[in-house]
């Protein structure tokens, strides 16, 4: 355990300065003598400034062990933690009936995404949401996180829950790669989906220098922000914003930019959207840094993860829906609507008044459209939609 080392190193630490000094403080005497030189007094300067920064990344690292033990005690899973592959993974399932709902979450998003949307289907099918590796309750991968391993680690997840097909599944943003490369490898399982404001395939595919540059730049952030959790860093700014202080947010301005501080901003406002009670949550997810370092593998896999969803081609006549929120520019908007293409029964909506986390700003159309996919999926697999 982190906490463990941090005390065995700081015992090695108390024996050395004994042994130094000597039973009887001699050593403390012959340090007095030394002569005040203007080298002496840098060299002792150095000396005392490490020691100080030593003792503040122990501190550090004591204060985020003990946060992160109280907060597991605090925000127990709100589902099962289910063995897959010698990883502890989190599922959360509610509702009866068939076709089984499964709701896949955006990059870097947890089962709590989806805390207003789940109880509403929960009234007429069985669903389920979980958190991939690394994110939220459950453990951290080893492996890059491309679509098509997340695709069949969730396959897997779905068969040790017991949960056989068919599934309607649903999908916020990256998690239509997943989803699209699930039902690339599982075609018979998948008996229809809806899209919330999903990202297209070509998007990340074939990435332009500016987008490469995005993503070594955001996955060297993301380690940054791990190394700055183990430390207790982010825990600490955390909690500081939660109490309102405006001064870590110009300092998050200065030190990463604009633009990046702006980027944070709008997801705490989403995050605000979420019920009270899963603000705390979100807060300690965040403060871990297994949570940066899943965003690192999903960042770095981006453009084999497109690939990977591209290659799935059609999805013939499934039942398809597509939600796409207001703010897309006329590029993306195209995209949204190729999407829908994808399945002779596909159909595209525009929602008002919603931008891109669509599942928090309008739950109850997002709970509408997967009604309308699962009634669909219920029906005779010869039935056509009209555009």
């Amino acid at each position: 355990m982190p906490g463990d080392e941090s005390l065995i190193l700081l015992r090695h630490l108390s024996t050395t300065v004994r042994e130094w000094l000597g039973a009887d403080g001699r050593g403390l005497d012959d340090m007095l003598r030394f002569e005040t030189t203007p080298m002496a007094t840098v060299l002792w300067i150095g000396l005392a400034l490490a020691g100080a920064f030593l003792l503040l990344i122990l501190a550090g690292m004591v204060y985020q062990q003990v946060g992160a033990a109280a907060d597991a005690r605090r925000h127990p899973p709100r589902g099962r933690i289910i063995e897959v592959a010698g990883r502890s993974v989190h599922i959360h399932m509610t509702g009866e009936g068939s076709p089984t709902v499964v709701l896949e979450s955006g990059m870097g998003a947890s089962t709590l995404s989806w805390s207003v949307v789940q109880p509403r289907v929960a009234d007429f099918a069985r669903v389920v949401s979980y958190d991939r590796a690394g994110v939220g309750w459950s453990g951290l991968a080893q492996t890059p996180r491309t679509a098509v391993a997340i695709a069949e680690e969730l396959h897997a997840l779905l068969a040790e829950a017991g949960l056989a097909g068919p599934y309607v599944l649903v999908g916020h943003s990256f998690g239509a790669y997943v989803l699209l490369a699930f039902s690339g490898r599982y075609p018979d399982e998948v008996q229809g989906m809806v899209l919330v404001d999903a990202i297209h395939p070509d998007e990340w595919r074939s990435p332009t220098p500016q987008q490469l540059r995005t993503i070594r730049v955001g996955a060297r952030y993301a380690r940054v922000a791990a190394w700055l959790a183990q430390m207790g860093f982010v825990r600490f700014c955390l909690a500081r914003l939660a109490r309102g202080s405006p001064r870590l947010g110009r300092a998050a301005s200065r030190a990463f930019g604009e633009g990046t501080a702006s980027a944070a901003r709008r997801i705490a406002g989403e995050i605000r959207k979420l019920p009270r009670d899963a603000w705390p949550i979100v807060r300690a997810f965040w403060s871990l840094p297994k949570s940066f370092l899943s965003l690192e593998q999903h960042v770095e896999a981006l453009p084999v993860s497109a690939a990977q969803a591209a290659a799935a081609g059609s999805l013939g006549s499934l039942p398809l829906l597509v939600l796409s929120g207001n703010h897309h520019s006329l590029e993306r908007m195209a995209e949204q609507k190729a999407l829908a293409a994808l399945s002779t029964r596909g159909k595209h909506l525009v929602v008002k008044e919603s931008e891109h986390w669509i599942h928090l700003d309008q739950p109850e159309l997002v709970a509408w459209a997967i009604r309308e996919v699962v009634q669909a999926g219920r029906l005779e697999r010869n039935a056509v939609w009209v555009n």
